[in-house]
């Protein structure tokens, strides 16, 4: 199932275009396409994504509340206007000790196979 994008040309404020639903993750896309996407999260508190590895790089900003972000089994808590990179081919997990939002950017493009 595709996800639609969010409207182009329209302004939002992106802190108020996704809520907390109780015991829940919500993902809102924002733009989709084959070299990345952005996409808004909420998670609910006690929520987590479970620990996974990406072939690309995401770049994470924390936009209301406090986000745990594991990489390769290192704990870093980022506050309202922190951000990490997390770096491709690593181990992760993203974790909501209290409730938070986040935009995560990921990254598809650079990552050609340049072996041949």
């Amino acid at each position: 199932m595709d996800t639609p994008e969010y409207p182009k040309a329209k302004v939002f404020i992106i802190v108020e275009i996704i809520e907390y639903v109780p015991n829940s993750v919500v993902i809102k896309t924002i733009i989709k396409k084959t070299t990345g996407n952005v996409s808004a999260v909420s998670f609910d508190s006690g929520e987590m994504l479970t620990e996974k590895t990406s072939p690309f790089d995401t770049f994470i900003q924390v936009i209301d509340g406090k986000a745990e972000v594991v990489i390769d089994d290192v704990s870093n808590i980022l506050d309202t206007g922190q951000s990490i990179i997390i770096p491709a081919h690593c181990r992760n997990a993203i974790k909501a000790n209290v409730r938070f939002k986040m935009i995560s950017t990921m990254i598809k493009s650079g990552y050609e196979d340049l072996s041949v």
